[in-house]
């Protein structure tokens, strides 16, 4: 089993590196203090081919595989967890549904501009009411005619504030319980979807987050994904399966950063007449921090890889989370308990590491449901 990166893998780490520091870093404390997410970097990115780096050349995507989309997924991730949210979502859950499973039309009327970065995706699966329990969704879609009437809300939704489409989860019939999902594409401006508001986060502050309210919005029949009633619910299962690896290259990211700006704090911070870096205490705890983060990029790797090769990861992808988000958690405590009270401090950049990183055992399925996934397959 061979464990090196290709060249190309290397070269793309270098460019997606140098993007990160000379065209993400100097917006970061702007779009943290606002909240307001900066949407030239759509096109910024796509221009590169960073944007969408799994998807075909000849799309404008960047030809890789899913080892690439992690590299990306990390190096943004190392720079500012709120920012890469918001590109991440656009690469993986707002144009995976349609590159797997559209029609032509929508490939081209929206998976193409999104890879160009010419509209601005997101995926309303999360309702008030419906989290972890997704098939519990209550949002309807009624065929008249030649459409489809839409009414419920999402929430917690990543771009929605400002998205030029979401694609979103209905019952088509509800008496079918997760079965009778289907995803349907809805543009902005369509009469009775409207932005209920932006939501005010802890953390993660670069991203904008929106409920979303659909009230007899009537879409097209043909903006529905797939080509009948039904089987939704399994295209968000394999949506999500991909994203759980994605999210360990996102755990990874942000521990590489805590890692780098402690082990910087430690060279500088000056107690007892001497560097903190050189007391056992604080020595093992970075020693066991980049431990842990060379085993969490290595085993996101693994899986990503095995994802490429078409192989069942049904088990390692929820593994991939549930591991490299739990562990992010040591890692980000022990930073901050090395920083001390700066650590505690706005104007140290550690302390928005530790709260961006606190969602992670949240989103795209709590560590809880990892784990009752991963005893599911192996049959526990």
């Amino acid at each position: 089993m061979d464990f090196e990166l290709t060249d190309e893998n290397k070269m793309f780490r270098e460019a997606i590196r140098n993007f990160g520091e000379k065209e993400v870093a100097p917006l970061v404390e702007e779009s943290e203090e606002t909240n307001i997410f900066p949407k030239q970097l759509f096109k910024k990115a796509a221009d590169q081919g960073f944007l969408c780096p799994r998807y075909p050349v000849e799309m404008g995507g960047g030809g890789g595989d899913k080892i690439t989309e992690c590299i990306m997924v990390e190096e943004l991730n190392r720079v500012n967890p709120g920012i890469a949210s918001s590109l991440m979502a656009q690469s993986g859950l707002a144009t995976q549904p349609i590159y797997n499973y559209g029609s032509e039309k929508q490939k081209q009327d929206f998976l193409i501009p999104a890879i160009h970065g010419d509209k601005v995706g997101a995926f309303g699966l999360t309702e008030p009411n419906a989290g972890s329990d997704a098939a519990s969704i209550k949002t309807r879609a009624v065929r008249d005619g030649d459409s489809y009437v839409i009414n419920g809300t999402k929430i917690f939704i990543t771009n929605g504030p400002f998205c030029d489409y979401v694609i979103v989860a209905a019952y088509t019939d509800p008496a079918k319980r997760g079965v009778g999902i289907n995803l349907f594409i809805v543009e902005k401006g369509t009469p009775g979807f409207t932005v209920a508001r932006k939501l005010d986060k802890v953390g993660n502050r670069s991203i904008e987050t929106g409920e979303l309210v659909f009230e007899d919005c009537r879409v097209p029949a043909e903006n529905m994904i797939g080509e009948k009633e039904g089987g939704g619910f399994a295209q968000i299962a394999e949506t999500l399966l991909s994203g759980r690896i994605t999210y360990g290259a996102r755990c990874t990211g942000v521990a590489q950063a805590a890692l780098e700006l402690t082990v910087q704090y430690a060279k500088e911070r000056v107690q007892f007449g001497k560097p903190i870096i050189k007391f056992q205490a604080n020595r093992f705890k970075l020693a066991e921090m980049a431990t842990n983060v060379d085993v969490m990029r290595t085993y996101t790797y693994r899986v990503a890889w095995m994802y490429s090769a078409g192989k069942d990861v049904r088990t390692e992808g929820p593994m991939v989370k549930l591991f490299t988000a739990e562990l992010l958690q040591k890692i980000l405590s022990d930073a901050m308990q090395i920083h001390g009270g700066y650590g505690y401090m706005m104007e140290y950049p550690i302390q928005r590491f530790w709260r961006d990183g606190r969602l992670f055992t949240i989103t795209e399925g709590t560590s809880e449901i990892q784990r009752l996934v991963i005893a599911k397959q192996l049959g526990y």
